[in-house]
């Protein structure tokens, strides 16, 4: 696996996806290749509680369009890429939602970076299971916080620089790719 994706969605009040952000990534550096974001019409007008960040800071889609088009193109997308896996924070949220993307390995970036033994920056005051992972405070706002030590990161609520914000983390935790053979769904 030469590429690989991250995958955010952000959806409506009636759990429709109304935008999907991917960043695709070298295996080997984690540095970001390309990037794309969509949204999907109908839904980006039926609201949700991040309706307010389809837009944020002037970021415009690729395409804006039925889910139909939008799938069809994230899968050319990927597949020029060569990109087979797909790595989301929670991801059981996303697969959930895309199920035209049930096809490729999934890994969700959570069940790496919420766990002591895999997370070197959880302090040693944290909370946590007898399996490791924190007890509280372990979404991707927290989290990027505590690897970045960017106290004053807030995540955007935005498909895209989520997703982008996600790929960060995993480049922070700094485990080869094959590290998150354990979190796949």
């Amino acid at each position: 696996m030469n590429k690989f994706a991250v995958i955010d969605t952000e959806t409506t009040w009636d759990d429709a996806v109304m935008s999907i952000g991917i960043a695709i990534a070298d295996s080997e550096t984690f540095e970001l290749v390309d990037k794309r974001y969509y949204i999907l019409t109908p839904f980006k007008d039926h609201g949700g509680m991040y309706t307010h960040a389809l837009y944020v800071n002037g970021i415009k889609p690729d395409l804006e369009c039925s889910r139909d088009k939008v799938m069809a193109a994230l899968q050319h997308f990927l597949s020029d890429h060569g990109a087979t896996a797909i790595f989301a924070y929670n991801a059981a949220f996303d697969f959930r939602h895309l199920p035209e993307l049930r096809h490729l390995s999934w890994y969700d970036i959570m069940k790496v970076a919420a766990y002591r033994q895999h997370n070197p920056c959880i302090p040693p005051c944290a909370e946590c299971c007898g399996t490791g992972r924190l007890k509280r405070g372990y979404g991707v706002e927290r989290i990027y916080r505590m690897l970045s030590e960017e106290l004053e990161y807030c995540e955007l609520h935005n498909a895209l620089t989520d997703a982008i914000d996600e790929l960060t983390i995993m480049k922070l935790l700094d485990h080869e790719i094959g590290k998150y053979a354990l979190a796949r769904i």
